[in-house]
């Protein structure tokens, strides 16, 4: 490797570290605006030297912004481009240029199409490509995603699936002590309004009773 190539994968991995994680971090907190804005910046600064598996990540960071700024159509727009860059990159042998930054795999597009299908209320998302997107990440990663599936299915209307799942992911939010599964575990929960619970959900209200992290 010469002297000025890693000389520019530093400068472009220093701009790397910052922005994508913050914009994926808006979208998840809601803030899709700042989460597209953050995306957006991170495209000025990188320009023509980012690297494919930037593309990759950057597509779905955008993908999750505008599913939390509610638009449907771009968000698929962007979960198409971001699959496209993630089977391109099978085609590679070469890694990441950067050792914090995972190569992106169509899975990992599948498991944000999922997050994006729950955040914009669609089941169709969430449910056709929930085994697919259960195959990526940690623990943790699969406990929200097991939740967005769980949104899904409630979105849908089967409230019964919806509160199969959440209880698995709730368990590892409480053996991880992860209060973001937590308190998403409780965003799924307030979605359903009912005066008249079944068991399965009052079972899970006993469980989510009295936990704070």
């Amino acid at each position: 490797m010469t002297a000025v190539r890693a000389a520019r994968i530093v400068a472009v991995g220093a701009v790397w570290g910052w922005h994508p994680p913050g914009a994926q971090f808006e979208a998840h907190a809601g803030n899709g605006v700042e989460a597209l804005n953050q995306a957006l910046r991170a495209r000025r600064a990188l320009r023509d030297r980012r690297p494919p598996v930037a593309d990759a990540w950057l597509y779905s960071a955008e993908a999750l912004g505008h599913a939390a700024a509610g638009d449907r159509r771009a968000t698929d727009k962007a979960l198409t481009a971001s699959r496209s860059a993630a089977e391109a990159l099978r085609t590679t042998e070469e890694p990441p240029p950067w050792p914090w930054v995972f190569s992106f795999t169509p899975e990992k597009v599948a498991a944000c199409r999922v997050t994006c299908g729950a955040r914009l209320g669609l089941p169709a998302w969430v449910i056709s490509d929930d085994v697919e997107a259960l195959a990526t990440g940690h623990a943790k990663q699969r406990a929200l995603l097991v939740l967005d599936i769980a949104a899904g299915h409630l979105a849908a209307g089967r409230v019964d699936a919806a509160f199969a799942l959440a209880p698995r992911a709730l368990d590892t939010g409480l053996t991880y002590r992860s209060g973001r599964i937590v308190e998403r575990a409780r965003a799924v929960r307030r979605t359903l309004t009912t005066a008249s619970p079944p068991k399965v959900v009052r079972d899970f209200d006993e469980r989510l009773h009295g936990v704070y992290l």
